[in-house]
């Protein structure tokens, strides 16, 4: 008997940026996710450059580019819903180390 997967799970990604660009989020072949919100907080006493980037098909597209967020501040990194499709991942890297966190939430629903 094949196994059944949810239709609609929903999750929460948080990470951590420093300087090396790291992939936050990447859609596996049988879901496609939905970003609920990407909020980018600076838990610093000093301001900070954030970049967020949906790097599809291998083309980069830059959603945020060094955005500066004010100390002990935060920032919404996407405006609305973004759909994530299969072989598209979320990218990100702040200028400092130790000043910013990203915590994505998000819908990953089925494909089929």
């Amino acid at each position: 008997m094949a196994e059944l997967l949810p239709l609609n799970q929903f999750k929460t990604r948080a990470v951590e940026l420093t300087t090396e660009e790291q992939t936050v989020y990447s859609v596996t072949a049988t879901y496609t996710g939905i970003i609920l919100g990407a909020q980018v907080s600076n838990v610093s006493t000093e301001p900070a450059e954030v970049t967020f980037v949906l790097r599809k098909n291998d083309i980069d597209y830059v959603m945020l580019n060094a955005f500066t967020i004010p100390p002990n501040d935060a920032a919404q990194a996407t405006t609305g819903k973004l759909v994530v499709e299969e072989g598209s991942i979320l990218k990100a890297f702040a200028s400092h180390n130790n000043r910013l966190n990203l915590v994505l939430s998000l819908l990953e629903s089925s494909n089929e």
